[in-house]
């Protein structure tokens, strides 16, 4: 166990930085800025704006483009979990690959299966989020398609049932963005292979990656409730207005 402390420490900093970075984005209130925040406002706007017209076939064009992405990243977890268990089943053939190049990275066999086993964990969680996201966006669709018509927008029926489209819409995006984001994690675990000090780097390079792209990224300062134009800062009105 104790020449194996690197590897423990490794993998613990490897979890611990997954979830502190989802925690951080979805139950704080720093990550209430966050790029996918501001774009939960933007589809409740896109509900409400349902109730202001009767023809609805683009709208439903755009929910199908959703969950036609979304049944993509579902089919590639699929594909990763049978690569993640073909490289299980050639433990030996890796080993000695690895014992023959300049600087010996081979473990043993029983911590090279560990790591594999932890490669099909992620992507069997990934591809769980995504068909669970793929579902909502089912659900959507259909709540989509039971909208009120235009002339009764006003009523207490329509405002509640857009509440709840939108919340279900918020949680298929949620779910989305697990899947996503295990699998930005799954390309830093596989550092893993290589060496835990690589591991180390290449968790912090992901949680630094995924961070910048939701509070530093072109995409996020574009959806800021301030932007410029001609050259003058001009505040927009919220999502809501």
């Amino acid at each position: 166990m104790s020449r194996h402390w690197v590897d423990i420490t490794a993998v613990g900093f490897f979890i611990i930085e997954w979830l502190v970075y989802a925690l951080t984005l979805e139950h704080s209130a720093y990550g209430r800025d966050s790029l996918s925040a501001r774009m939960n406002g933007y589809r409740e706007v896109w509900v409400r704006r349902l109730l202001d017209r009767d023809t609805r076939m683009v709208d439903m064009q755009i929910m199908a483009s959703l969950q036609n992405g979304t049944a993509f990243f579902a089919s590639t977890s699929l594909f990763a979990i049978g690569g993640a268990l073909a490289l299980l089943h050639a433990t030996s053939d890796a080993i000695t690959i690895l014992s023959k190049l300049p600087i010996d990275l081979s473990p043993s066999p029983a911590l090279w299966e560990l790591k594999c086993v932890g490669l099909v964990l992620i992507c069997v969680y990934a591809f769980f989020k995504f068909a669970w996201a793929y579902r909502l966006f089912n659900y959507v669709a259909i709540l989509f398609g039971g909208m009120p018509p235009a002339s009764q927008r006003d009523t207490p029926q329509a405002e509640a049932h857009v509440i709840r489209t939108s919340r279900l819409f918020e949680s298929a995006g949620r779910h989305f963005n697990r899947g996503q984001r295990a699998f930005f994690f799954a390309l830093g675990y596989l550092g893993w292979f290589v060496s835990p000090w690589v591991l180390f780097v290449t968790t912090a390079a992901v949680v630094i990656v995924t961070w910048r792209r939701q509070f530093a990224s072109s995409a996020w300062a574009a959806m800021a409730p301030e932007v410029v134009v001609d050259g003058e800062e001009t505040r927009k009105r919220g999502p809501q207005g």
